[in-house]
C-alpha cells in the first residue's frame, strides 16, 4: 500500500481522465487503479499550484505521476532497477538542476537514470538556461519544473542539492552531495554559460565514478 491510498478515488477532474486511464493501462499489475488515480491527482495539484498556465497541466501531469509511479515501484522492488540513478535538486527547479539533468542525461548516453526537481519550484524554466544549452546541442524545450517528492528521493542512488539547503528528506543508504554553484536567476548570457560550464565539468567526473568501465573503455577507444 502506498500513501496515496488514503485519498478520496472520486475526486477526479474531468480533463485528468484520460491521463488516469493511459497510466492505470501502463501499470496494470504493478499498481491498483485506486492508487494510480489519487497519484495523479496529487501530481496534477502539485504541479497546478506553480503553473503560470494551464494548458498543458493534463500532459505534464501525466508525465510527472508516470515517473513518480517509476520511482515508487523501484523503490518498493515491483520492477527491477538496471542502472544507477541521480537526482538533481536546487530552489526552482529551472536553471542549475535543469541543465544538470540534461548533461548527465547527454554524458552518460541514457546509462544513467536522471531526476531533476525544486524544494519551490517555479512555473517555468529559465530561458537564458535553455539559451546556453542550446548552444552546445542540448534541448530544454519540453523541460518543466517538477516539486521534490519523497519517492523521487528514496529511488536515486546519489541525491545532489544546489542551493536548496536541507529541503531533502534523508534516507539511509543514500548518498547526498552539495555541490556549491552560482544561481543563474537574473544572470546575463555570460554568467550562466560559466555556471553550465562549472556544472558540465562536475557532471563528467560523476559520469566517470559511477560508470568507470564504460567511461574507460571510451578514453581508450
Amino acid at each position: 500500500m502506498t500513501a496515496y491510498d488514503s485519498a478520496a478515488p472520486d475526486a477526479i477532474p474531468q480533463r485528468l481522465r484520460p491521463v488516469v486511464d493511459r497510466l492505470t493501462e501502463r501499470f496494470s499489475g504493478t499498481f491498483a487503479p485506486e492508487t494510480v488515480c489519487r497519484l495523479v491527482v496529487d501530481s496534477y495539484e502539485q504541479l497546478v499550484a506553480a503553473a503560470a498556465i494551464d494548458t498543458y497541466l493534463p500532459l505534464l501531469t501525466q508525465h510527472f505521476a508516470a515517473d513518480r509511479l517509476c520511482a515508487t515501484a523501484a523503490v518498493e522492488g515491483k520492477i527491477e532497477k538496471d542502472r544507477p540513478e541521480v537526482l538533481f535538486v536546487c530552489v526552482h527547479n529551472a536553471g542549475r538542476s535543469q541543465m544538470a539533468a540534461a548533461l548527465l542525461e547527454h554524458r552518460s548516453g541514457g546509462r544513467i537514470l536522471v531526476r531533476s526537481a525544486g524544494s519551490a519550484p517555479t512555473s517555468d524554466v529559465n530561458p537564458v538556461a535553455t539559451t546556453v544549452m542550446a548552444e552546445i546541442g542540448l534541448d530544454l524545450s519540453s523541460a518543466y519544473p517538477k516539486p521534490l517528492t519523497t519517492e523521487a528521493v528514496q529511488a536515486s542512488d546519489v541525491v545532489i542539492t544546489m542551493g536548496c539547503g536541507d529541503a531533502c528528506p534523508v534516507f539511509p543508504g543514500k548518498r547526498y552531495l552539495d555541490w556549491q554553484l552560482d544561481d543563474p536567476a537574473g544572470q546575463p548570457l555570460e554568467v550562466v554559460r560559466r555556471i553550465r560550464d562549472d556544472i558540465d565539468a562536475r557532471v563528467q567526473a560523476l559520469v566517470a565514478e559511477l560508470l568507470p568501465a564504460a567511461t574507460k573503455a571510451a578514453s581508450d577507444g
